[in-house]
């Protein structure tokens, strides 16, 4: 009498493994062929309207050509130009107190500092008057008020400034100057939260840092 050997539990278990795995196969064959496609759709992101120039209708983009066209747009606000016309304005009256420092400062610290001042705020001036001219735009307007603008000398102070000698003139110069350079921040910071033109984005940029340093400087000489 000749023995058949009985299946072993091992091929048992393989067996129903295979099964159960070419049933799971042929369920995720029928999910991926029912229903829409929304994959593509939802990677895109939500359609956006964008307004059409005059006489034009409006425009359905994806967010990401959205994205695009809003990085793509520097063109001037009225916040770049305001920005552009007062900083002109700003740098000349520093200028105008770093003339009277060669004949009227005692410290050689002010008077390199002020050198400094003068050769930074002076070809700032030209880049602005450069811009404004690239986009059309006039050196004057708006009715910019002087004392509107933040960290201005009165002309009072300024008389007093004129009138000064020594170490009298470099604590008050110092002093003023410090103001001077903390309003040039203030309208930096602004036209960078509300402008749009990249280029002034990167004069506010440079007159934050250099204007942040020499404050720290002005301070340790007063």
């Amino acid at each position: 009498m000749s023995l058949r050997p009985a299946p072993t539990r091992v091929s048992a278990r393989a067996s129903l493994v295979t099964a159960s795995l070419t049933a799971l196969a042929v369920l995720g064959l029928g999910a991926c062929d029912s229903g829409p496609d929304t994959g593509s759709a939802s990677a895109a992101g939500p359609s956006v309207i964008a307004p059409g120039k005059p006489g034009e209708g409006n425009r359905t983009l994806s967010a990401e050509d959205a994205g695009k066209q809003r990085a793509d747009d520097d063109s001037p606000n009225s916040a770049d130009v305001s920005y552009a016309r007062m900083m002109i304005q700003h740098h000349a009256q520093a200028l105008d107190m770093t003339e009277l420092v060669p004949g009227q400062a005692e410290s050689g610290k002010v008077k390199k500092l002020a050198e400094r001042i003068a050769a930074a705020q002076g070809p700032e001036i030209e880049a602005m008057r450069g811009w404004l001219k690239t986009h059309g735009k006039k050196e004057t307007g708006g009715g910019h008020d002087h004392a509107a603008m933040p960290g201005m000398a009165t002309e009072a102070q300024l008389d007093k400034l004129r009138a000064a000698k020594g170490k009298a003139f470099d604590q008050l110069f110092l002093t003023l100057m410090i103001t001077h350079h903390e309003g040039a921040i203030t309208m930096a910071a602004d036209v960078k939260s509300q402008g749009n033109n990249v280029r002034i984005e990167e004069m506010a940029d440079d007159v934050v840092a250099q204007q942040t340093s020499e404050i720290s400087r002005m301070r340790a000489m007063l």
